[in-house]
């Protein structure tokens, strides 16, 4: 086995290098317990429930899915349909235990294992069975434990009742609808009310939706599955909120569904009311509700609106406990918070996520200076300036329950996990493999737009020698690819140093610099993100001489599949190769929420649509492209790189599919070793 094959199959048998690390971080309310999941070690991929006593910092196992369930595979195919998508929408790699749900005080957790439902108690470690009326997905606790409600054949139960809560009328209940567990942040769709006596719960009719259909290769002889998918400028789900009793009574949530058809968010704050984020089709006004759940009536507490597009800020809008109401305050240049209307002082700061409440200040992920660093502040929702909770480049984040902080710390030299209680400090035991580089990019802000850049070098580079350009991209909303996070930056030091220098680029349109960065794709993507990758990669050679030019690759997946080919396609000046894997290669046969919040509707912006649609660019192909394509891909499916290839084929221009059968949209980049030197193959063959 070669060098260059040992680290692909490092990255492959280690997730990554996530396995045995800890993750799915449950803090109980009182701040004295964490439950977490990490498998055994750094090539076990079967993920276990472990319980952290933060006041003794003893931890023990409290749930093995080889006790619970011996014999299961925890293999992809033999999940239920809906928690191998929600799987997929996670980008969760490990088996085993995927995902858990807990009472407020953790004494009791729950979690589905191929289906069946096991309730654990986590004082003894003791894991009871409970009978279920069908395959089950994402199973809930009531407060108390006592109860589970869980999902089955589209049906809300809610043990030990055989029978389900919900009507048999052709919806779905319980789930969250395609639109907002891959693009609102929404992965549930029932919530237990605070006394055990009801649930709320999305009520999804996909009836008027398109059916997309996969006959996988990969599964001979296994019928086609297909599952609703919301295209653009077409219909939505319809969803619904209701409040299904125990005792069989059954009440509507009441909003405009038609002005608001998104469900972003639903809780309950008390027994006698819940509350709900709604926002309209292009997610220019979101609102939060009050609801009645005894009538079903509903009424605004505030209103966000945005002549772009309201960005997502995890955290809000939401109202404070003493009734204030916090939501974003976004100027062109920064992201911020205001209570009541009113702006905090979040001054250098750019506001990335509210985390929760710690010592009665708002605990927030933030941005200050280079975006590529992540840092924890207490915000003072009475108007104190910000406090720094962590120092240092790299990305830090946080979770908070009464006075304990979880804090994790991500930068060069690896990830650090640490719980803080009463002036002590508790590391949490991580198991994951050592990551092999220490790679340290060169980071710099280039142009007039100064954008994220870096660039890495093999380890043995000797300046003055010449180097192929490899851009390796994303270039698409709602992901950063220039972050001091080291993970990421393993594979790229390996494609370094298969002989390239590694360019990556942050182009207008990815978060974390600006409002006013991010909105400049509004209705259009393909030009903005191709003139700041080009003018990026010039500027970029002026400092760093060894970047030949004449020599360009580009690499990508999914919205950086669909730049890679975009750019052979149409900068084959700059552009000499690419592979582009999972390419949404015409954004019309993309979904609704994620495309109408970009470029609107396609019946109101035809000539948007067109523009950033590849199909058409096909007889201009002068480069070779590999298009890369997971054949069990349900986010971009198959038929978008179909749809290249048939136009590339049908005017004669030569190009290379690699199809991937039982691959979704997870990037093999780094998992799949025969993926990545196809890709190391095909570029090394077109580049010289």
């Amino acid at each position: 086995m070669t060098i260059t094959d040992a680290f692909l199959s490092l990255s492959a048998r280690t997730g990554r290098f996530t396995f045995g690390a800890p993750r799915a971080f449950t803090l109980a309310e009182d701040g004295t317990r964490l439950l977490l999941l990490r498998s055994a070690g750094p090539e076990d991929p079967v993920d276990r429930l472990h319980l952290l006593d933060a006041t003794t910092g003893e931890e023990r196992l409290v749930a093995d899915p080889a006790v619970l369930a011996p014999g299961r595979t925890g293999h992809r195919d033999d999940l239920p349909a809906v928690e191998r998508r929600l799987r997929e929408r996670t980008r969760l790699v490990a088996a085993g235990i995927g995902t858990y749900a807990a009472t407020a005080d953790l004494a009791t957790a729950v979690l589905a294992l191929d289906g069946r439902l096991f309730r654990i108690d986590t004082a003894t470690g003791t894991g009871t069975e409970l009978p279920v009326a069908g395959p089950a997905f994402d199973p809930r606790p009531d407060a108390a434990g006592e109860r589970v409600a869980y999902v089955a054949a589209d049906a809300l139960y809610a043990t030990p009742d055989p029978e389900p809560l919900s009507p048999a009328d052709g919806a779905r209940w319980g789930v969250a609808e395609f639109a907002a567990a891959e693009e609102l942040g929404r992965s549930r769709g029932h919530w237990w009310r605070p006394d055990g006596g009801a649930l709320l719960a999305a009520r999804v009719d996909e009836s008027a939706l398109p059916r997309r259909y996969f006959a996988d290769p990969a599964h001979p002889g296994e019928p086609a599955e297909d599952f609703a998918y919301p295209l653009a400028g077409g219909p939505n789900a319809d969803v619904q909120l209701w409040v299904l009793g125990l005792d069989r009574s059954r009440v509507r949530l009441r909003w405009d569904t038609a002005a608001f058809p998104y469900l972003c968010a639903a809780a309950w704050a008390s027994d006698d009311e819940v509350l709900l984020t709604v926002a309209d089709r292009l997610q220019q006004h979101v609102l939060l509700l009050t609801a009645d759940p005894t009538t079903g009536e509903t009424r605004e507490l505030s209103r966000t609106t945005d002549e772009f597009w309201v960005d997502d800020l995890p955290g809000t809008p939401a109202r404070l406990a003493d009734g204030r109401l916090l939501t974003v305050h976004d100027t062109p240049q920064a992201r911020g918070l205001a209570l009541d209307g009113k702006p905090l002082d979040t001054t250098g700061l750019q506001i990335r996520r509210v985390v929760g409440r710690l010592r009665g200040r708002l605990l927030c992920e933030t941005g200050q200076g280079d975006p590529a660093d992540q840092y924890v502040h207490l915000i003072d929702p009475d108007g104190g300036a910000p406090e720094a909770v962590t120092t240092g480049p790299g990305v830090h984040s946080a979770l908070a329950a009464a006075d304990t902080l979880l804090l994790t710390t991500a930068d060069a030299d690896g990830i650090r996990r640490r719980l803080l209680l009463d002036g002590r400090e508790l590391p949490l035991t991580d198991l994951s493999a050592a990551l092999p580089h220490r790679v340290r990019p060169q980071l710099a802000r280039v142009t007039e737009l100064a954008l994220p850049t870096a660039v890495v070098y093999p380890r043995d580079h000797a300046a003055g020698r010449r180097l192929p350009v490899l851009l390796d991209v994303y270039g698409g909303p709602g992901f950063q690819a220039v972050a001091a996070e080291p993970r990421r930056w393993q594979l790229r030091q390996w494609w370094a140093d298969q002989g390239f220098a590694v360019v990556t680029t942050d182009n207008r349109g990815t978060p974390f610099v600006s409002p006013d960065f991010t909105r400049a794709i509004f209705r259009r993507f393909s030009q903005v993100a191709l003139d700041d990758q080009v003018n990026a990669l010039r500027a970029l050679s002026d400092e760093h001489p060894d970047l030949d030019l004449g020599r360009v690759g580009v690499r990508g997946w999914s919205y950086g599949g669909y730049f890679a080919a975009l750019a052979v396609l149409r900068r084959p000046d700059v552009f000499h190769a690419a592979c582009a894997g999972a390419p949404p290669t015409d954004f019309r046969h993309y979904d609704t929420a994620y495309t109408e919040r970009y470029l609107g509707l396609p019946q109101d912006n035809p000539a948007g649509y067109a523009d950033d649609c590849l199909v058409t660019d096909a007889p201009g192909l002068t480069r070779p492209l590999l298009l890369i394509h997971g054949l069990a891909d349900d986010n971009v499916h198959p038929s978008h790189t179909l749809l290249l290839s048939e136009a590339l084929t049908k005017a004669g221009r030569p190009h290379a599919v690699l199809p991937l059968p039982g691959v979704t949209h997870m990037t093999p980049g780094g998992v799949n070793e025969q993926v990545t030197q196809a890709e190391l193959a095909f570029l090394r063959a077109s580049l010289g």
